[in-house]
């Protein structure tokens, strides 16, 4: 099986589940009914993953795809800090839209006592990658400080973003995260914007 083939199988099972979680809730989703919406075999659940509680930390997955998403559809030319506020601006859109805020809620309480693989935190993520690719370019193009580190931009960019979605899960959604993000992104991060 090809590297591209796994990775639409377990995608689909992932979208499949999460579309499944958002509309009827976690407790209430089956093996048996992600497997039949994500039009793949008992085999193929079992293969990627152990049963429904470790599809709980697989959300970064969806994170990461909506990033490759975004990335296809941005102006390469535009600034790299507007790249990176139009980037948080989509993903909490998203989150927003189509993530229950109770599985969110578990992902990071999950993600706080795991010993094992913490996936928020995994730099090898395309989400990490995208981060230091923009943040990079912003350097280079005289956009983003050359003083700091591209790791220590990248670190406070993802540390804002899982801050804000932390806090939004405590308030219980009371609020828009989506335009909360869009106040509180710019000026978290606008210490690192290059001096013209």
């Amino acid at each position: 099986m090809g590297k591209k083939n796994t990775r639409n199988t377990k995608g689909r099972i992932i979208q499949a589940a999460w579309r499944l979680f958002y509309q009827q809730g976690y407790d209430d989703t089956t093996v048996d009914e992600i497997i039949r919406e994500s039009g793949t075999s008992r085999g193929s659940f079992y293969h990627y993953f152990e049963g429904k509680d470790a599809l709980l930390s697989s959300v970064s997955f969806l994170f990461d795809q909506k990033y490759e998403e975004l990335m296809e559809t941005m102006d390469p030319d535009m600034d790299c800090f507007d790249q990176l506020m139009y980037l948080n601006r989509e993903l909490f859109s998203m989150i927003e839209n189509s993530i229950s805020l109770d599985l969110l809620a578990r992902l990071y309480s999950s993600q706080l006592i795991t010993r094992g693989d913490k996936h928020l935190l995994d730099h090898n993520r395309t989400y990490y990658k995208l981060l230091r690719q923009i943040v990079l370019q912003g350097q280079q193009r005289c956009q983003l400080r050359g003083d700091v580190t591209v790791s220590e931009m990248v670190r406070v960019y993802a540390l804002c973003e899982r801050a804000l979605i932390y806090d939004w899960c405590l308030s219980g959604g009371g609020y828009s995260l989506r335009q909360y993000g869009q106040t509180m992104m710019p000026m978290f991060f606008q210490g690192f914007r290059a001096e013209r």
